[in-house]
């Protein structure tokens, strides 16, 4: 009845790496691995038939990132957002795909980021920052990019290995 997305997972039994379904056919643990931490918890005390305490470690395969972004225009403007993909908002900045505060206010130059791995915790932080008044801001942008250059200048120009010249390119 609900849908729900599967997240890639790798699966650590008792210091072997197998995937989700390995380690459930693998394991002699009685709990799934899929299991609830408290239920992992209360059956720990008893060691399987190695004689080895059941021990399981979740790595996300997928790791998430969320940016909380500063863009500015050339007359001083700052517009305050957060994403999944920094690359490809940027680009939407600066080609001025959307209508909205941003593309009115000719705002275009990234002059700030920070990334989170929790969304919650990127969506907080944006609030924080619009709730900042002007001087705040600017503080917090100069203590790492002091001359307020464009960030993101740069991004997606052609790159050049040692001794290859981007001419040739």
């Amino acid at each position: 009845m609900w849908k729900t997305r599967s997240k890639k997972t790798l699966v650590i039994l008792n210091g072997v790496a197998a995937s989700q379904s390995e380690a459930a056919t693998k394991s002699k643990d009685p709990i799934p691995a899929c299991a609830t931490r408290s239920a992992r918890r209360n059956s720990q005390d008893a060691p399987n038939a190695a004689g080895f305490l059941p021990t399981t470690t979740r790595i996300d395969m997928n790791p998430k990132k969320y940016w909380v972004y500063i863009v500015g225009s050339l007359t001083g403007t700052l517009y305050i957002g957060m994403t999944n993909n920094i690359d490809r908002r940027i680009a939407e900045h600066k080609s001025r795909e959307f209508e909205g505060f941003a593309l009115k206010y000719h705002c275009d130059r990234l002059v700030y980021y920070e990334s989170f791995d929790d969304v919650q915790n990127a969506i907080d932080r944006e609030k924080q920052l619009k709730g900042w008044i002007r001087a705040k801001k600017i503080a917090v942008i100069t203590s790492i990019n002091p001359t307020g250059q464009d960030l993101a200048e740069k991004w997606g120009a052609p790159m050049a290995f040692a001794a290859e010249p981007i001419k040739d390119r």
